[in-house]
């Protein structure tokens, strides 16, 4: 079982995981805290994007002589292979790592995984901890791996004065954590220019053909990506079984009647109200279809 002090760490690491949203991709964004053998924190990181280092070997670096004999705490379980960068769950064991706590395995892991081979060096391993928490940070990038698409958004607005102004504040504040934005006229980085430019390209527009365009945007790099405004209502009320959460901002001064009539067809059953929150003109509402199971 995940001490006290482990769990806190894991809630540091699954914070500090979520400064690489939108930058990581193709890579997860993954956070880690290093303990030493008291149980002090000597080191934090985090994947900042895809030909950089890795959250263990950042945690690690900051941690330096102080992580030998000491814990990782790693929100997702570190890598096996030897690619751009070296194999995390190497470095954990050079660096004199004795317990490893991770909160999730790694579907896309290549051979037996990181966590087995730590097992085998005889380090002591922690699995499955506070994965509910965690997935509010690698809950898309895993559900955009699975169906090979990513996780996809359309976020629009029901202002009946100016919904000009409630798309540019849509952007404004939903672009930074998704890998790409295509609003009404344009389709570029959620963060411009923070993707590994030859690990990630943007794709073209999407047409009429919704989950190739997809496919298209998870072949070039993007995991997750948001549709913002009416420009593409049509294929996307039309393909909706592609669509993984809708954010709907509702404006104070529209007309209840017409709001209800809009959004009749857009909140489907098999989407579930997360969030409610209140905004400086109405409200905005998120709602979420089911993830997979991690099963």
């Amino acid at each position: 079982m995940a001490s006290d002090v482990e769990l806190a760490a894991m809630r540091q690491a699954i914070t500090l995981s979520s400064l690489g949203l939108g930058t990581t991709s193709p890579n997860p964004p993954v956070g880690c805290v290093i303990l030493d053998r008291d149980g002090v924190t000597v080191g934090a990181g985090y994947h900042r994007r895809k030909g950089e280092s890795h959250a263990e070997v950042n945690a690690l670096s900051a941690a330096g002589a102080a992580a030998r004999g000491g814990t990782a705490v790693v929100t997702l379980e570190p890598c096996n292979h030897v690619g751009v960068t070296p194999a995390c769950r190497q470095e954990l064991i050079d660096a004199g790592i004795t317990r490893v706590v991770i909160s999730l395995l790694d579907p896309t892991s290549r051979g037996d995984g990181g966590a087995a081979v730590l097992t085998a060096h005889g380090l002591d391993v922690e699995t499955n901890v506070l994965t509910n928490e965690t997935l509010t940070v690698l809950g898309s990038w895993l559900t955009a791996t699975r169906r090979r698409r990513p996780y996809l958004t359309w976020a629009f607005a029901l202002d009946g004065q100016d919904s000009h102004v409630a798309y540019e504040q849509l952007t404004a504040d939903l672009r930074s954590g998704v890998d790409l934005v295509l609003d009404e006229k344009t389709i570029e980085e959620g963060a411009p220019g923070g993707h590994a430019p030859q690990h990630f390209t943007l794709p073209g527009e999407p047409g009429d053909d919704l989950q190739r365009w997809l496919s298209a945007c998870y072949a070039t790099g993007s995991r997750t990506a948001i549709v913002i405004g009416g420009r593409h209502a049509g294929v996307l009320r039309d393909n909706l079984d592609c669509v993984d959460e809708i954010v709907v901002a509702v404006g104070k001064v529209s007309p209840v009647g017409g709001i209800a009539a809009a959004a009749a067809d857009l909140m489907p059953l098999d989407f579930e109200l997360v969030e409610i929150e209140p905004t400086s003109t109405g409200v905005r509402a998120r709602l979420r279809r089911f993830l997979p199971s991690l099963a």
